[in-house]
């Protein structure tokens, strides 16, 4: 079945998945297509509208040049499919019949109206794993609310940390919210997949992008937990941007230097005021410690210094750490066991080393486009199977005659009637 690369093993190779969703889950299926599944992405006649979405190629606005596309549509085929139309309906049930997940996310009701979905389907093939990605679930008050990637974000508290302390939180760049339920959608399908597995079975995934937001703000839940009382007692929202709330007063995380910024933080007390004492020595050796030489920092309690304390201190921080290169500062961080990273630009991503060593980006042909576009493959490795990308985003309906003709043995004639009739 499957018909790619397949000079390694991989862990879904004998596996299809029919992929039905937009932008809202469309990292669901590139997953698994990362890890061999035979992935058939199924797009509405004329494309999909995500491909309408930039940015594109040399910035020229086009269905088949939009990076988004290109970024979240790896490692699968692609066919046009009028799902509504009753012609439409039965191939999608002949490729269902044969197929091992289904993943949409259109809104909730809709498949089981045109009779596609899990009830129907499963009653086709037992052991599907239909996967299904909705902004608020298929159950709940909210079930029918449509959501665009800035209200999940919002509701989920994600925004509240966003943007500049004096103005008002905004939308992260990119839709976070969209590419957190598709992992998670990844995830809850190869779970389902283990059980079936063991059963036979196959089920429905319910997918609330919703949830899938709240949950990737899971760290900001728990140390909220440590102290609920804390905000409602301050009666503030902590600010946003470089600097972040310790106790009653607000500490920097990011440092310019000389040639960008890094990140650091001053941690004090038993066990970590001995971080903050490392760099202080630093800066005494160039004679820019100034009154901190004098700061028992392991016995310092961020709880009861004044806001005009945290200042003087970090103004002698910033000034030591803008006479020197981001370079300088990591080197002599490592030699002297100090926690400063620096904080890398797209240029200094792309030309890692580190990254270099482990293939981490790698090339993909864009035949059409005469060029070849580095892509971040994988972020994991195996040791028994190999996880990679398989081929670049499909074009509008580039695999219609190796899935419709070569497999489900319709003539080209009959290809071109249910094209002319927009079937595909």
């Amino acid at each position: 079945m499957h018909s790619m690369d397949e000079e390694s093993a991989t862990p879904l190779s004998p596996y299809r998945v029919l992929d039905l969703t937009d932008e809202n889950g469309c990292l669901c299926a590139k997953i698994l297509g990362d890890l061999g599944a035979d992935v058939i992405k199924i797009e509405r006649p004329g494309g999909d509208p995500s491909r309408n979405l930039g940015p594109f190629y040399h910035d020229i606005p086009h269905p088949e040049k939009s990076l988004y596309w290109f970024a979240y549509n790896t490692s699968k085929r692609g066919i046009t499919l009028n799902i509504e139309a009753a012609d439409g309906k039965d191939i999608f049930r002949r490729l269902a019949k044969n197929a091992d997940f289904a993943i949409e996310s259109f809104p909730p009701g809709y498949m089981e109206s045109l009779g596609l979905g899990y009830s129907a389907l499963s009653e086709l093939n037992p052991r599907l794993i239909m996967t299904s990605i909705t902004p608020f679930g298929q159950s709940g008050p909210w079930r029918d609310y449509k959501a665009p990637d800035i209200v999940a974000m919002a509701l989920s508290g994600l925004v509240l940390g966003t943007g500049d302390p004096d103005r008002a939180p905004v939308r992260i760049g990119v839709p976070q919210a969209y590419l957190q339920a598709g992992a998670q959608a990844a995830m809850g399908s190869m779970i389902a997949h283990y059980h079936r597995q063991l059963t036979g079975e196959g089920q429905h995934v319910d997918v609330s992008i919703h949830e899938s937001a709240l949950w990737s703000a899971a760290p900001a839940q728990a140390t909220f937990e440590l102290d609920p009382g804390l905000w409602e007692f301050q009666k503030t929202i902590p600010s946003r941007g470089s600097r972040v709330l310790r106790g009653t007063v607000m500490v920097r995380s990011m440092w310019p230097c000389k040639d960008g910024y890094l990140s650091w933080r001053m941690m004090t007390g038993p066990g970590l005021g001995q971080r903050v004492r490392l760099l202080v020595e630093w800066m005494d050796e160039e004679g820019m410690a100034g009154e901190m030489m004098d700061v028992n920092w392991e016995e310092v309690d961020l709880l009861k210094l004044t806001q005009e304390q945290i200042d003087r201190w970090e103004e002698l921080w910033i000034n030591f750490f803008k006479t020197h290169t981001m370079t300088e500062l990591y080197e002599g961080a490592v030699k002297r066991g100090i926690l400063i990273y620096p904080v890398a630009t797209v240029e200094e991503v792309m030309g890692s080393k580190q990254l270099e060593a482990r293939d981490f980006f790698i090339p993909l042909e864009h035949p059409e486009l005469g060029v070849s576009i580095t892509y971040p493959s994988v972020p994991f490795k195996s040791s028994e199977v190999a996880c990679r990308l398989q081929c670049r985003a499909p074009l509008i309906g580039e695999h219609n005659d190796d899935i419709y003709v070569k497999e489900l043995g319709l003539s080209p004639a009959e290809l071109a009637v249910l094209k002319e009739r927009t079937v595909i």
